[in-house]
């Protein structure tokens, strides 16, 4: 049996006092439990910021990578061995911003993983900077007079480019969240969750009362997620009214599927020929 003392780290934690990762790491550590994954059959790969310490927090394998990257370094994991359950922690400026072209290229490949981004629309690692998540008009350090682009949508572009997998969760609300973790970690291939998470430091717009004034529960209202368009049009839904829960989800063939030497098995349990690498080498 698998506990939650099985995943306890003594790493000092050094996040504000009220950040709504810990609603994250509480819904991460209850998900993992319940799928009864140990800690040694678990990676979790992050890039730089806030939500890239996540993985501090855990006892298990990690991999806190540059920032931006952690995606791709996800991806050459699950080709190495893919018989590892992967999550992938990244925060909004992460994965939307620095690791955007990633972010496109796994959906596209259809890599069997979970991805969380900690969405805080700033940047809270490095003092509350407007990040491509943020709200036009928003006022930062860095954008006196507000912020002049348009936000980036990570559900609507998942969508777009074929992702199977599409959900947003609330920080705030750590059962509904543990359910979405486990449900996209059960999903066979790309899953994303985009995860509403309060910044108590910079972010004194999109609170934890603001959240839950709007939030609505799509399991609540027994949605089916298998319709495209009605999942589109929930995916650009905010304002008044938030929907969290599963938007999408359909499966597909997987990226690793498509690679016949790994139907003989992960790549670190198998034999190989050092004459035909050489070979290659040389060539």
């Amino acid at each position: 049996m698998v506990s939650i003392k099985d995943y306890e780290s003594s790493y000092e934690n050094q996040w504000c006092p009220g950040c709504g990762d810990f609603g994250i790491l509480e819904a991460m550590k209850d998900a993992l439990v319940s799928l009864e994954i140990l800690p040694e059959k678990l990676l979790i790969v992050s890039g730089i910021g806030q939500a890239a310490k996540t993985p501090h927090f855990l006892k298990c394998n990690m991999f806190h990578t540059l920032h931006g990257r952690a995606l791709p370094f996800a991806t050459g994991a699950k080709l190495a061995n893919h018989d590892l359950k992967i999550l992938v922690n990244s925060g909004d400026g992460d994965c939307y911003g620095e690791g955007g072209n990633h972010f496109m290229h796994a959906i596209r490949r259809n890599v069997d993983l979970t991805l969380l981004v900690h969405n805080n629309k700033t940047y809270g690692l490095t003092k509350g900077q407007a990040s491509p998540t943020s709200d036009f008009g928003m006022v930062t350090p860095l954008q006196p007079r507000g912020v002049i682009s348009e936000p980036f949508n990570g559900l609507a572009v998942a969508l777009s480019l074929g992702a199977g997998f599409v959900a947003r969760g609330f920080s705030g609300d750590v059962k509904h969240l543990s359910r979405l973790i486990r449900e996209g970690m059960q999903f066979k291939g790309f899953s994303l969750i985009d995860i509403m998470q309060p910044c108590v430091s910079f972010n004194r717009i999109n609170t934890y009362n603001w959240y839950k004034k709007r939030a609505y529960d799509l399991f609540e209202e027994d949605y089916m997620p298998d319709d495209f368009e009605n999942a589109m049009k929930l995916a650009r839904q905010w304002g008044d009214r938030i929907p969290i829960g599963i938007l999408y989800r359909k499966e597909k063939q997987i990226f690793t599927k498509h690679i016949d030497v790994l139907n003989k098995g992960p790549l670190i349990s198998q034999q190989y020929d050092p004459a035909r690498l050489q070979a290659v080498l040389d060539a």
